[in-house]
Formats: C-alpha cells, sequence, structure tokens
C-alpha cells in the first residue's frame, strides 16, 4: 500500500473525496514539505557557518539544492502521469521555471534584509533570525510554491503529454497509488 493510500484510507469521507481530485496537488505539497526541510536545513547550515556574511547566498544555494531534489521526486512521483517530453527538454523547463522561482523566492528576503532593514545592526540577531525565516522561508517559499505549481502544470508536466513516455503499470495504474475508490 503506499503512502497517499495508506493517507487516504484514513481519512474522513467529505476530505477523501477532495484529497481524490487534488492528488496531484497533494503529491506536490507533500514533496513540497520535502524540499522545505532540506531549503531550510542547507540554508541555516550554510548562514550559521561558511557563508554567514551573505545569507542571501546561502539561500539561493539552498534553493538550488532543494529545486534538484525536487525535480526528482516531482517528475517521479506528483506529475509522473504527466509529461512526455524527452528527459533534457523536460528538465530544461523544469529549471528555467523554477529559476525563476528563486528569484520570486528570494524577493521578501532582499526586501526584509536591505528595503527594510531587519538585520543587525540595526535590529537584534533574534529579530534578524525571525524576518530572515519569515519573509526567506514563509512568503518567498509560499509564493514561489503558487508560481512552480502553475508553471510545471501548464509547460514541465503538461496533461495533454500525459503517459506518452511512461508506461501504465498493472490494473492500470500508472504510479502505483491508485485507491480501490478510483477503480
Amino acid at each position: 500500500m503506499s503512502v497517499v493510500e495508506t493517507v487516504l484510507s484514513r481519512t474522513p469521507e467529505p476530505l477523501r473525496s477532495v484529497l481524490i481530485r487534488h492528488r496531484e496537488l497533494l503529491k506536490f505539497a507533500i514533496v513540497g514539505g520535502t524540499t522545505f526541510v532540506v531549503d531550510n536545513g542547507v540554508w541555516y547550515f550554510l548562514k550559521l557557518s561558511v557563508l554567514e556574511s551573505k545569507p542571501t547566498t546561502a539561500k539561493a544555494i539552498a534553493i538550488i539544492v532543494a529545486t534538484i531534489v525536487s525535480y526528482v521526486l516531482n517528475r517521479e512521483w506528483s506529475f509522473r502521469t504527466r509529461g512526455g517530453r524527452e528527459r533534457h527538454h523536460e528538465a530544461a523547463l523544469f529549471f528555467l521555471v523554477s529559476g525563476t522561482a528563486v528569484v520570486v523566492n528570494l524577493i521578501p528576503l532582499l526586501a526584509s534584509r536591505y528595503l527594510f532593514n531587519l538585520e543587525m545592526p540595526h535590529v537584534s540577531r533574534l529579530v534578524q533570525e525571525i524576518a530572515d525565516f519569515t519573509s526567506g522561508s514563509i512568503i518567498g517559499m509560499l509564493l514561489a510554491m503558487v508560481f512552480r505549481f502553475w508553471g510545471f502544470k501548464k509547460w514541465v508536466f503538461p496533461e495533454e503529454l500525459g503517459g506518452k513516455s511512461r508506461p501504465a503499470g498493472p490494473e492500470g495504474s500508472d504510479d502505483g497509488d491508485v485507491t480501490p475508490l478510483q477503480r
């Protein structure tokens, strides 16, 4: 039984129907949660060590690492039934959309640090860290997530190309997590 099927089997009915209809969004959100942890882990490791004086650079590197993880997870799980382009073309589009999303993600952090001066010595270390986390990891990431979901569905993994490069598995299941409710 797959992760999604397990979650759906334990979900109360009105919500289960909504989740089944929006399965792709649910998978995208799970991948997003995973990459959120990767992003922040790398960011804080770099920001609190080798790139202490360059938090925006540390965030950009963290986003790039998380984006690579995101590509693999989204291609192989979230949008597995979509796409159909040659892998190099699909990857180029993925990283183009993601590169634009990096800029979208960094705008709130840049504004917090350099427009509103929410950095030391203008504010305490605690205020700086709260402002960095709020602007870089909450606001920026949410804005970038909305942009990525739209861009991935529209250009990278379009539905009209779905299934052309990935054969269906047993019982018509293309990714192993179709619930008995959908059959």
